[in-house]
């Protein structure tokens, strides 16, 4: 496995590419269950969260609310202390890293968290194929997508 800051490398990204605009998407998804688990059971969140280090998910509406709850906070409080709006119109994070990782990379809110934490990185669902784009930033930085990817893109011996 590369060092996360090789996972972008533009070889890599060129091959994702290619393999992702002509993968057969039934055949991928027969096989992301199991390369998803492999890649959970190598590599270890904790020691990376680059992606709570650099970006942040959207917090839709229900997020909002059960987060909010949580922290005791009034919706409105907490929109105006942690978010902005993207230029996608989404709620997002207002600073990087996110405003809930804690200690030893884990997150302060993680039995709350946003859906787009709790799925993330998206290697055992159909984004990876109809999401192109999104699953190519993912490889640059999440090395378990760069994983997924690349036993997908490797053609087997």
């Amino acid at each position: 496995m590369p060092a996360v800051k090789d996972l972008a490398n533009k070889d890599h990204q060129k091959k994702f590419r290619q393999f992702l605009q002509r993968a057969d998407k039934n055949k991928v998804l027969k096989h992301l269950p199991v390369l998803h688990e492999e890649a959970f059971k190598k590599i270890d969140c904790l020691s990376c969260a680059a992606c709570c280090k650099n970006y942040s998910p959207r917090f839709k509406t229900p997020d909002i609310k059960r987060i909010s709850k949580h922290l005791k906070m009034r919706e409105s409080d907490f929109i105006d202390t942690y978010l902005i709006v993207d230029n996608e119109g989404d709620f997002v994070a207002k600073s990087t890293p996110c405003p809930f990782l804690g200690t030893g990379n884990f997150c302060s809110i993680y039995q709350v968290r946003p859906t787009d934490c709790a799925r993330f990185p998206y290697t055992n669902e159909d984004v990876i194929i109809k999401r192109q784009q999104l699953t190519l930033k993912n490889a640059s930085f999440c090395p378990i997508t760069f994983y997924v990817l690349d036993k997908l893109s490797t053609p087997q011996k």
